[in-house]
Order: C-alpha cells, then sequence, then structure tokens
C-alpha cells in the first residue's frame, strides 16, 4: 500500500477553511489563538512592576479596597 503525503501547508489551509466554515471567523481565531505563544519576560517586568508593593497592597488593589496614602503612589500601575 502506497500512501502519499500531503504537504503540511496544503493541511494547515484544508484546517483553516473547515474551522471557519463550522466556527466562523472569530471563534476560529479565539481557538487558534490558544496555541500561539506568548512574548516578552514576564518575569522580568513582574519585578519590575511590583517592587515596591507589598502582597498585601498587590490584593487590596485586585480586591478594589481602599489603601492608605502611601501606598497609593506605588499602586499607580493600577490606573
Amino acid at each position: 500500500m502506497n500512501v502519499q503525503t500531503k504537504p503540511l501547508s496544503e493541511i494547515t489551509q484544508q484546517a483553516l477553511t473547515l474551522l471557519e466554515k463550522e466556527l466562523g471567523p472569530a471563534d476560529t481565531v479565539r481557538f487558534l489563538n490558544q496555541f500561539t505563544a506568548g512574548y516578552g519576560d514576564y518575569t522580568a517586568e513582574r519585578d519590575t512592576l511590583f517592587a515596591n508593593l507589598t502582597l498585601d497592597e498587590i490584593l487590596s488593589a485586585i480586591m478594589g479596597k481602599p489603601r492608605s496614602e502611601e501606598s497609593e503612589e506605588s499602586m499607580e500601575w493600577t490606573r
């Protein structure tokens, strides 16, 4: 038995066509976004963003709780 393989680009195009037909363009994009890698260095960004904050200050910002005046200045990133 001889099996011919299709080029990957052809398989990809066929799959995209089927997804768009069945899901529509918006949901096809949402589905495909699950498999794309992010970019940047979150660890370095996190260290910069939260360098002067305590865990309590971060949690207060997340929960929308009032915070003290001195932490107000360090919480500019939440606005």
